[in-house]
């Protein structure tokens, strides 16, 4: 069954998303900086208010994702502090080289352990994806949240449907950029992923929606009874092809590269 993780940028969104039926929230704050480490209280507020699963987002900052010692210092301070309420983090870290560092990475999987935690779309920041695929697996992470190294999930889409391919159940490949109601069945149908992040806004608002919160449930739910189900990609428009992203089969090697999106990418 796929399932469904809901970005949350306050205590009150996360209630809203439980409320309408997410799977899943992921807590942070600072929607402007693409999310950032929320304050313990807002984590202790939703987990006595929601019954789902909370991975708390863990970024001391908004901007590159290159930290200092200090800023890696207080990362693992907030896992240590946060991890009595929560369910999983959030998290990622690149070296001056726009790679993964995969040291520090692991380090904080270890302080999170038992829990889960995912690497957020810093992945897509990096310069070759197949090369930060075997990194985050290296790392510990038990899952990846990309667009597919491109601003949204459906511009990104082929490229998500090879990362899915590649991770042959190692590692949890979630969809995320822009996925909303009116494309998720095509994401979910091409890539085969089994969980989708979304912060359910619709065009035009500013914060999230029970309506579409239940909308992209419903169509999760529509896809699962109607499966199996393949697509072709849709064809990319000339706005797409500005992200610049490459994508090759041969035989069992694939080769995925991407132009980064810095802080762009957080197209939620």
């Amino acid at each position: 069954m796929a399932l469904l993780e809901i970005c949350c940028f306050d205590p009150a969104s996360a209630v809203l998303a439980y409320e309408a039926g997410a799977d899943r929230v992921e807590l942070c704050k600072d929607r402007e900086a693409g999310g950032t480490t929320p304050s313990y209280d807002w984590l202790v507020d939703v987990r006595g208010r929601v019954r789902i699963p909370i991975f708390t987002m863990i970024r001391p900052r908004g901007g590159n994702f290159i930290y200092s010692d200090v800023e890696f210092d207080q990362m693992k301070s907030d896992i240590k502090d946060f991890k009595a309420h929560s369910d999983g983090f959030v998290f990622g870290i690149l070296n001056n080289d726009g790679r993964i560092d995969v040291r520090r990475t692991a380090e904080l999987v270890k302080a999170a352990a038992p829990l889960p935690c995912t690497f957020h779309k810093a992945f897509d920041d990096t310069p070759d994806l197949l090369e930060a695929f075997d990194d985050v697996l290296t790392t510990g992470c038990s899952a990846i949240l990309s667009s597919g190294g491109a601003h949204t999930a459906q511009a990104g889409i082929e490229s998500l449907g090879q990362l899915v391919r590649m991770s042959q159940q190692r590692i949890t490949i979630m969809p995320g950029g822009s996925v909303r109601s009116s494309n998720i069945s095509t994401l979910r149908a091409f890539t085969r992923a089994d969980i989708f992040h979304s912060s359910a806004v619709p065009k035009g608002a500013t914060e999230p929606s029970a309506s579409e919160v239940r909308q992209l449930k419903a169509q999760l739910r529509a896809i699962i009874s109607h499966a199996p189900l393949h697509v072709q990609a849709p064809s990319r428009t000339s706005s797409q092809s500005s992200d610049d992203i490459s994508s090759t089969m041969m035989g069992s090697a694939v080769s995925i590269s991407a132009t980064p999106v810095h802080d762009r990418h957080h197209a939620f």
